[in-house]
């Protein structure tokens, strides 16, 4: 099972709900999943269609227990390679469609062939437990949330811009910033931040998928983490070791070409204990003098060595190029 499938299957157990919640959670499915049919001189037919079989009960069962309506149910397996079960509740003209319309605030608007649902309730003098209702009906009918182990991201899919922007409003009343795109002919309106998200599956109520995200995130925090201390671990031991390769050769350069008898005695001292004593740190190597010296001292030491075996590696490349130049 999804983990969108999951958090819908969640929100359709929930109970004790107002019925003007549950009337303001219809109205969002009737809007933006409802299909209307007029039916010449005796009103329309509504069709509901969802794939979810705890959605398609919680419909039938909502619409009966506050409407008085008994939908008639149709199941529709797809014939494909996957096959998809579709759920199509229809509420006829006869069966009493105009009653669903009016509880739950829509009207229906015949424009020439075309049949739109259009809500008429006033969301902004709902309650705001309506209010999340609604938005937990827009989820049930159009939305889908990703998995959070590989991204975060949910949507709300609408057929008009007018709803969309109705759902980002309604979203704004408490400070979700979302965003809309089309696609494919919808209209689609989503979130991205993992924060955002949470908040979201909490003014819905699917308070056990926001437990699950909010682990999925500590745990993606503890990994982040856990893997920039070690690659910070990593950069730090290269660079440790490419300096400490770096100083031997400077020693050893120093030894075959100046010696290290010629050095003053803090010097060679330090330049022996680093030949004799590859592996070690510097503090570890600072600890071996007499008296002890610390990290800063002995790194002031080392990179003395190293200008010396510099100046010097300069000093032959000058002689070659004069050398070089008298013989021309």
């Amino acid at each position: 099972m999804s983990f969108s499938s999951s958090v819908k299957n969640e929100l359709c157990r929930l109970e004790n709900m107002n019925e003007c919640c549950v009337l303001s959670e219809l109205a969002a499915v009737v809007w933006l999943n409802g299909v209307a049919a007029p039916v010449p001189g005796d009103g329309f037919n509504i069709r509901i269609t969802t794939e979810n079989a705890a959605f398609a009960r919680w419909i039938y069962s909502s619409i009966r227990k506050h409407c008085g309506i008994v939908p008639e149910v149709t199941i529709r397996k797809s014939r494909k390679l996957k096959k998809h079960v579709s759920y199509m509740l229809y509420i006829t003209s006869v069966s009493g469609s105009d009653v669903l319309l009016e509880k739950t605030g829509i009207t229906a608007v015949v424009d020439d062939d075309r049949c739109e649902l259009v809500l008429t309730r006033k969301t902004d003098e709902q309650i705001p437990c309506c209010v999340k209702a609604f938005l937990r009906g827009a989820f049930l009918a159009g939305g889908s949330i990703s998995d959070p182990e590989k991204t975060y991201h949910l949507e709300l899919t609408s057929r008009t811009s007018e709803q969309a922007d109705e759902l980002r409003r309604m979203m704004s009343l408490y400070g979700l910033n979302g965003r809309t795109i089309t696609r494919k002919g919808s209209y689609v309106t989503y979130l991205k931040e993992g924060e955002n998200i949470v908040d979201f599956l909490n003014i819905i109520g699917a308070h056990r998928a926001l437990m699950e995200l909010e682990n999925v995130r500590i745990l993606k925090g503890m990994r982040n983490n856990v893997n920039r201390l070690v690659n910070c671990e990593t950069a730090n031991l290269s660079k440790t070791v490419n300096a400490a390769v770096r100083h031997v050769e400077n020693i050893r350069y120093i030894a075959a070409n100046i010696g290290l008898d010629k050095l003053p005695a803090s010097l060679r001292e330090i330049a022996e204990l680093r030949l004799e004593h590859k592996d070690l740190s510097l503090t570890e190597l600072g600890q071996l003098l007499y008296p002890p010296l610390g990290k800063s001292g002995v790194n002031h030491r080392l990179r003395k060595l190293d200008r010396i075996a510099e100046k010097h590696r300069e000093g032959q490349t000058g002689l070659e190029a004069k050398r070089t130049g008298a013989a021309k």
